[in-house]
């Protein structure tokens, strides 16, 4: 029975159950799992703002997970670059890629290395981008209704 190696990329910030739900199913479907985590660069250009957790940290959470047999840091854009480095034998996505360009581009690129992309159904309820908008929403400066000052804000005196 051959050996499968499965990688799982990601950004994995703000580690959520969406992220233990893709590696724990990729862990299912392979022999060894590497997961792929996305360099900051990487994730600032694709996203178009850095991780809030930062490198080593979100690689050493991504490692303690028990589904997850080794971790590798992702600093090119190009899967199949990485194929040459890891050499898995399938690749897992977020079934939010199905369908879309970039998904068709991936199982294009793979198929010419024999290399299987698997979707998993995405988390809808939970992900790193709804997070951190929360997060977003939750640190912005509360802002005063007219005519009122925010606390500490000397009030003009009227003449």
């Amino acid at each position: 029975m051959p050996h499968v190696v499965g990688y799982a990329p990601g950004v994995y910030d703000l580690f959520h159950v969406g992220h233990l739900n893709i590696l724990r199913h990729a862990r299912s479907q392979c022999d060894y799992l590497v997961a792929g985590v996305v360099s900051d660069e990487m994730a600032e250009r694709a996203k178009g703002r850095p991780p809030v957790i930062p490198l080593v940290e979100r690689l050493e959470i991504v490692r303690s997970i028990r589904f997850v047999d080794a971790a590798f840091v992702e600093t090119v854009p190009d899967k199949l670059e990485t194929w040459q480095q890891v050499r898995f034998d399938v690749i897992f996505k977020g079934d939010d890629w199905r369908g879309t360009s970039k998904g068709a581009r991936l199982e294009r690129d793979f198929a010419t290395v024999g290399v299987e992309v698997v979707y998993f159904p995405y988390t809808v309820h939970t992900s790193s981008t709804q997070l951190r908008r929360a997060l977003d929403v939750l640190s912005e400066p509360l802002q005063s209704a007219p005519g009122t000052t925010s606390p500490g804000t000397p009030q003009e005196t009227a003449r």
